[in-house]
């Protein structure tokens, strides 16, 4: 059931007190931050970097894939990573000899896995989809063909998710793999994810518990990794009256109206205008966990963007990372982790795409682009370990143990024409953002002494790659000058740095012009 704008607030008040009831295209014309140095929140909830999608296994052993995944740990510092297909057939992984004997293969497996690993990265492991040696039917999804049906033998799944499992405890150490999640499935409530009903799905899991704690009752296991938040309640019941071991929670949520699965981006999404798009579904979910048997349970958002399409061009848009801002920010605590579809549009779901910018779900682009979402997270990863205490809804004050002071804020406008257009005809404009008036930053309490101040930013023609390629009219193929100049021209450097002196007073105090969805982070540095 659709809640109510006033629902999500209060919900979001009572559990966090983080979030307050304007909405998010209030025009704030007269905006102060105001935070003393020495009045602290505690450590800073890092939960935005827990994990990261990718589009499935198989991309995994791309050179470039690999040498993005670098990119994007060095500079955002993700822990997990969780893709589709990791059974799928492309991955080599199971197959029957004649009399119907199963042969297992984790080759592939392997050469993935170590390199997640020797990049300082883990597996959020994602079970499925089927091998076509064990499926019950021919039923398959986007272009490279995951099989969605039940298994043909049960025993037989549970056989090879036991044998999967022990073979990452031989190759890893049981230390290791008791640091992963185990997440059956994906998106089962959906008839194009899965080619069976809920009970069968349930008894998936069933086995797929059996046969991973059968391994080691330390690892950890969980679902139902639905779209749209759904089957949390029922989850939690179906174990908990069978007596199943359910150590984490996952689901999914889009900020987009209109459906849930459409990889070619034909419907025309719209943006979703309800404030609570997204973060009011992780909001409740915490609440169906916090009233359920299991109250104390990790929740995982393992998918989440502002658009569940790889075809839709707010993806590339600077809006985007004013966007993921917002949802995190009004998220607060409720989720352990808030994993982002996904870190680049090496991502094949409708099969190889066709132009440099196309709206993929990434970070980056085919040639490592680096769009406006990317920097919302590069930002977030130069806070500093210490949360301040701050009132204002739309940023992050912190401090680390050098003494040195970021303030991350951000303008998050809803610009989408009233039911006039959708995203796949707007966000493909060149879109100039109007002034939001400036904001006041004050901080108290500072050490006294030099400090350089860099200034970040992200917005319209600020580390905006789309309007860049925008403005070269938008060829369908890029040259390598033209993948430097928009490299250069979008780098992530500061736009500003100065010498700043903070006398025995204590404090530092500027205004800044701020604009729609634009994005700023001040970072005084001790010297």
């Amino acid at each position: 059931m659709k809640k109510s704008l006033l629902y999500f607030t209060i919900l979001g008040n009572l559990l966090f007190g983080n979030v307050s009831a304007q909405t998010m295209n209030t025009t704030q014309q007269e905006r102060s931050i105001k935070i003393d140095f020495r009045e602290t929140k505690g450590n800073l909830n890092t939960m935005f970097k827990e994990c990261i999608g990718a589009g499935r296994a198989n991309e995994g052993l791309r050179a470039d894939w690999q040498q993005q995944l670098a990119i994007v740990k060095q500079e955002c510092d993700f822990k997990y990573i969780r893709m589709h297909g990791l059974l799928s057939d492309d991955m080599g992984v199971y197959k029957e000899d004649m009399k119907g004997n199963p042969e297992y293969n984790f080759q592939y497996i392997d050469v993935l896995y170590d390199y997640i690993l020797s990049i300082g990265m883990k597996p959020f492991v994602e079970l499925g989809f089927m091998p076509k040696a064990l499926a019950s039917g021919n039923n398959t999804i986007f272009w490279w063909k995951g099989n969605v049906t039940p298994p043909k033998d049960y025993t037989k799944w549970e056989n090879l998710i036991y044998n999967l499992v022990m073979h990452f405890t031989e190759r890893y150490g049981a230390d290791e793999v008791k640091t992963w999640y185990f997440e059956v499935w994906n998106e089962p409530n959906l008839s194009g994810f899965w080619a069976g009903t809920q009970e069968e799905y349930f008894k998936l899991y069933r086995y797929s518990a059996k046969a991973i704690k059968g391994v080691n009752k330390e690892y950890r296991i969980g679902g139902p990794a639905t779209a749209g938040a759904e089957w949390v309640p029922e989850m939690i019941d179906f174990c908990s009256k069978n007596a199943l071991p359910l150590d984490f929670i996952s689901t999914h949520a889009y900020g987009v109206k209109q459906g849930f699965l459409d990889e070619f981006g034909t419907s025309g999404t719209v943006l979703d205008k309800n404030e609570w798009s997204v973060s009011g579904d992780v909001l409740n979910s915490r609440k169906q966990i916090q009233a359920s048997a299991m109250p104390n349970l990790e929740l995982h958002y393992t998918e989440w963007s502002s658009s569940y399409t790889p075809s839709d061009p707010i993806h590339d848009s600077y809006h985007e990372a004013a966007f993921i801002l917002q949802k995190i920010k009004q998220v607060g605590s409720a989720a352990n982790s808030m994993s982002y579809w996904v870190f680049t549009d090496i991502f094949e779901e409708a099969g190889p795409r066709f132009t440099p910018f196309h709206g993929g779900f990434g970070l980056l682009n085919y040639q490592g682009i680096k769009k406006p979402a990317f920097y919302s997270y590069a930002l977030l990863n130069k806070l500093g370990e210490t949360e301040l205490a701050n009132t204002d809804r739309s940023s992050w004050t912190c401090k680390n143990v050098e003494g040195d002071v970021q303030v991350l804020f951000w303008d998050f406008t809803y610009t989408l024409p009233e039911d006039s257009i959708n995203n796949q005809q707007y966000y493909i404009r060149d879109l100039p953002a109007n002034s939001k008036g400036k904001v006041k930053v004050e901080i108290t309490g500072i050490p006294k002494g030099n400090y350089q101040l860099e200034i970040y930013k992200v917005g319209y023609k600020v580390n905006d790659a789309y309007t860049s390629y925008f403005e070269m009219n938008k060829p369908t193929q890029l040259t390598k000058q033209q993948v430097e100049d928009i490299k250069r021209e979008n780098d992530g450097s500061p736009i500003s740095k100065e010498l700043i002196k903070v006398d025995h007073s204590g404090v530092f105090l500027r205004e800044f012009a701020i604009r729609e969805n634009d994005v700023l982070l001040l970072n005084l540095v001790k010297l």
